[in-house]
């Protein structure tokens, strides 16, 4: 349950940066590849922040 969550989190943060970058200012990518080098380094390390912000948030056990 906590994937989806997480990948629907970073699925809205993409598109919204994206859209900043489009209609708004373009220095909004610079967001959009912090998202994607999280999603990276979380495949390598299988460690994700948000994972660990909203299992205490949310007080969600293994």
């Amino acid at each position: 349950m906590i994937n989806r969550i997480i990948r629907a989190i970073a699925g809205t943060f993409i598109l919204i940066s994206v859209l900043l970058a489009v209609y708004i200012n373009q220095n909004w990518l610079w967001f959009t590849g912090f998202v994607a080098l999280n999603l990276l380094q979380s495949s390598f390390t299988q460690w994700c922040l948000m994972e660990d912000i909203l299992r205490k948030v949310f007080k969600i056990q293994d």
